[in-house]
């Protein structure tokens, strides 16, 4: 029985929303999870997969869902973040006026990638901010990410999007029990000011092996092709094409062979 456990990434708001608690959540993103990968995993193949869910820890009950056509919701910081996020994609953002520089964020990512990815850009920005810069709550999310893996104890942690930072800084504060693989999907590691410049860059020492999967397309695993370079200890570094753009959600990634190939080694 191979034991795995998900941590997913940003956007969880919206699963939040239509399963009611945090235990719900859970169980839902459990199923999607295990469905996914249950197309390229043979179902001969026994899998004990559960996912860790933090995001009700980034939540802020006291501000409005995001109105999709308007940044003007987000704090200065978020706006800042978002324009320093696009800049590694659109490096000509860097000469416009700062206080121009989100809302030409956005129509950039909306003409280059699609509307649906200007609202995950302004969620995903909110959350990581909020991640970034409110210590109490993202504490909770690393301790609710490191009370499943005490529990779960798998064999195996595939941790996608912001989710692959949650747990990399939880595996760093508590290295608890020992885990044969970690697999990052997607993850913003190497995006400037998501780590500390003290912080350890380099595999958890309770981590045998990692490996880092990017796809191609996937616009939060920026800069590309620098993680190997900024990380010691990462096994293998592999960029693949899912062939859908559907980088916001784990899909892409867990019904792809490669991916599951890398989890079944564990």
């Amino acid at each position: 029985m191979l034991r795995v456990l998900g941590v997913h990434g940003a956007g969880s708001h919206r699963y939040r929303s239509r399963s009611g608690t945090a235990d719900q959540t859970r169980a839902t993103l459990t199923t999607q999870w295990l469905g996914h990968l249950r197309t390229t995993v043979d179902g001969r193949t026994p899998l004990d997969l559960r996912v860790a869910y933090y995001g009700d820890h980034l939540e802020d009950g006291d501000r409005d869902a995001p109105c999709e056509d308007d940044p003007s919701f987000l704090t200065p910081g978020e706006r800042e973040l978002l324009a320093r996020w696009v800049t590694q994609l659109w490096p000509e953002l860097a000469a416009a006026p700062g206080d121009e520089r989100a809302e030409q964020a956005l129509g950039w990512l909306t003409r280059a990638f699609g509307p649906g990815t200007r609202l995950f850009g302004l969620h995903f920005c909110r959350e990581l901010h909020t991640y970034l810069t409110a210590t109490s709550r993202a504490a909770a999310a690393r301790q609710a990410v490191a009370a499943e893996i005490a529990e779960h104890r798998p064999d195996v942690i595939v941790a996608h999007s912001l989710g692959a930072l949650v747990t990399y800084q939880a595996l760093w504060e508590d290295p608890g029990h020992e885990t044969g693989l970690l697999v990052t999907l997607g993850g913003p590691l190497v995006l400037p000011g998501a780590l500390g410049e003290h912080e350890p860059h380099g595999r958890p020492p309770s981590v045998r092996r990692w490996v880092n999967v990017a796809d191609i397309g996937d616009i939060v695993a920026v800069p590309k092709a620098a993680l190997a370079d900024r990380f010691t200890g990462l096994d293998r570094d592999l960029t693949i094409n899912a062939g859908i753009w559907e980088f916001q959600t784990p899909g892409a990634y867990l019904r792809s062979p490669a991916v599951a190939r890398v989890i079944l080694e564990g």
